[in-house]
């Protein structure tokens, strides 16, 4: 049987959002030096032609000297500044076209990451144990592998390029300088394209496999799974505790609507519950206040005070404050029951207006046995 403990499961949303936020991705190193390479490679071909014309000006302006220029040895500085801002010039664009290939590759290989915590000092990076069991991961020897595979690639593809041409290179000393120039440059391009060519073969492979290898690297057990849908969804017991004190409050901020409520059912001593109904306005009876224990007493003395019929109904009191929500319309199950209430009210109050005679006490209306939660108790307990 597959233990728990054994990694074998993807890495979840979670786990990959927070591996981001920690500053790991996907990063594929063939595909940072074929962006490098190209990116320089490009830029000779493209600038080297403006910047070898712009040199030999450059050169052919300081190597005239007259008479003034003699005189004046100062003019030198002003001389070698312009080489100088040429040479920073064409540095700059090199080194910002590289850096700009080398960011575009690293993004595109595993997305954008913005995190400090990977140059952030870890003193656990420095225990020689887990740097040798990662000395000898399997993605570790891997990468040895594939870099001794491109030694060797590269190596044969050098030697027979070298091979076929160092006759040809050998030959031009006796080329006049402006040819011998350019066949060079061809030779070096051709040099060039071979090596791209090799890194980029070697980057069709590592890109996918450094995405494989961080998958791997991330993936979960059954264990890890459990503890992560457990911390996503929270224990089941302090959400209960949570629930049960959201309750609590609610109850307690709604005992200043029982003003307005029509009348208000009990168990004498331990549920409260004040009904308010308007035929214009609401489809149903709503409950707009509830308490138990002491917050049931604050409800009852809150209705005396304000002439609030106050009524003794047991199993209705406690089958509302189990499945009626605040300021919702009561369950469809419970409307015969409250109706049968709310016309006692009615007769109450006609009655105390002088218009009628006082109708006789409650009788205890019908419940079903199924929603009061002192009955559900009793019955799971005789079945246990």
């Amino acid at each position: 049987m597959e233990s728990s403990q054994e990694k074998s499961l993807p890495a979840s949303e979670r786990k990959l959002q927070k591996a981001r936020e920690d500053g790991q991705g996907a990063r594929s190193r063939d595909l940072s030096h074929l962006a490098i390479l190209g990116a320089g490679a490009a830029c000779m071909l493209l600038l080297a032609p403006q910047l070898m014309d712009r040199m030999q000006w450059a050169m052919s302006q300081q190597l005239a000297f007259n008479a003034a220029t003699v005189m004046a040895p100062g003019t030198m500085l002003s001389r070698l500044q312009d080489m100088v801002i040429v040479g920073v010039i064409a540095s700059t664009v090199f080194a910002t076209l590289t850096s700009a290939a080398a960011l575009i590759s690293a993004i595109g290989a595993g997305g954008w990451i913005l995190s400090a915590k990977r140059i952030t000092p870890q003193f656990s990076r420095l225990n020689p144990i887990s740097g040798l069991a990662n000395l000898f991961s399997k993605q570790q020897m891997a990468n040895v592998a594939k870099m001794v595979l491109m030694t060797a690639i590269l190596t044969y593809v050098a030697w027979k390029f070298l091979g076929n041409s160092i006759e040809t290179v050998a030959m031009l000393v006796l080329q006049p300088s402006p040819m011998a120039l350019r066949q060079i440059a061809d030779w070096l391009t051709s040099g060039m394209s071979l090596l791209l060519l090799v890194v980029f073969l070697a980057a069709l492979v590592d890109v996918p496999l450094q995405a494989f290898f961080f998958k791997e690297r991330l993936k979960m057990s059954h264990e890890e799974v459990k503890q992560e849908h457990k911390e996503s969804d929270g224990n089941p017991h302090i959400k209960g505790r949570i629930r049960q004190k959201q309750r609590e409050i609610a109850d307690r901020a709604s005992v200043s609507a029982v003003p307005k409520a029509d009348f208000v059912v009990m168990n004498p001593t331990h549920y409260a519950v004040a009904l308010k109904y308007d035929e214009k306005t609401m489809s149903a009876p709503q409950v707009i206040s509830r308490g138990t224990d002491l917050i049931a007493m604050k409800i009852r003395d809150v209705a005396r005070e304000h002439n609030v019929p106050v009524l003794q109904s047991p199993m209705l009191a406690r089958a509302l404050y189990a499945h009626a929500e605040l300021d919702q319309a009561i369950p469809a199950t419970l409307y015969t029951a409250v109706a049968q209430v709310l016309a006692y009210v009615y007769r109450l109050k006609a009655a105390l207006r002088g218009e009628g005679r006082m109708p006789d006490s409650l009788v205890e209306p019908f419940v079903p046995p199924e929603l009061d939660p002192l009955n559900r108790t009793t019955v799971q307990g005789a079945a246990v």
